[in-house]
């Protein structure tokens, strides 16, 4: 019997300056294409910079250094977690994470996610803080979460969508922001450079 054709893959509608398979994944969920561009920034923060502005100003950088390769709007984003005003970056080793991960046991933190499109509207962004509650987490967790592999590259030295759901207890904002891409705002920002979403595909 003749095998099906594959379903034609769509043409991509925005530049994504990212790596990151999550926010690929997230943008694809509300039906836009991509291709994706990452860029290399220096993501150092400076003295005395608050949280919203630091994440703000590594998206739009990101923005403006995708879209010099190409016609399509470009999207940005960086994420923060931050514990009592400070940011926590990747760990960087073994101790590093469980040294961030013993910080955030039993209590509550923010996570910030800025992202910022590059189009013809210009240079659009928007940030979110989503409060993350973890609850008490045993050193033998935290080891073995290591162990799994799945925070070593992540901002806080954990990932809500993997292994690390069943540390937390509640969070209050936007759960999408805290994987990556706070898809609200970043759709309505879409909107305003002229991106189609899924809605399109039905008009």
């Amino acid at each position: 019997m003749p095998t099906a054709s594959p379903m034609p893959t769509a043409s991509p509608v925005l530049c994504l300056a990212s790596a990151s398979p999550r926010r690929r994944e997230l943008l694809a969920s509300i039906g836009v294409p991509v291709t994706v561009r990452p860029v290399d920034i220096d993501e150092t923060p400076r003295h005395g910079e608050a949280a919203e502005a630091y994440v703000t100003r590594l998206a739009r950088e990101k923005a403006r250094a995708g879209a010099g390769h190409g016609e399509l709007p470009t999207l940005g984003s960086d994420t923060a977690v931050v514990r009592d005003g400070e940011i926590l970056g990747k760990p960087e080793d073994a101790a590093h994470a469980a040294a961030m991960l013993r910080s955030l046991s039993g209590r509550e933190h923010r996570v910030l996610t800025a992202v910022a499109v590059s189009g013809p509207a210009g240079l659009l962004d928007a940030c979110v803080t989503t409060r993350v509650a973890m609850r008490e987490i045993s050193d033998a967790e935290i080891a073995a979460y290591w162990a799994s592999g799945e925070p070593a590259d992540k901002a806080g030295g954990y990932a809500i969508q993997g292994l690390a759901a069943v540390f937390v207890e509640r969070i209050a904002g936007s759960h999408s922001a805290v994987v990556g891409l706070p898809l609200f705002e970043t759709a309505a920002l879409l909107r305003r450079q002229g991106v189609p979403l899924w809605e399109g595909a039905l008009a």
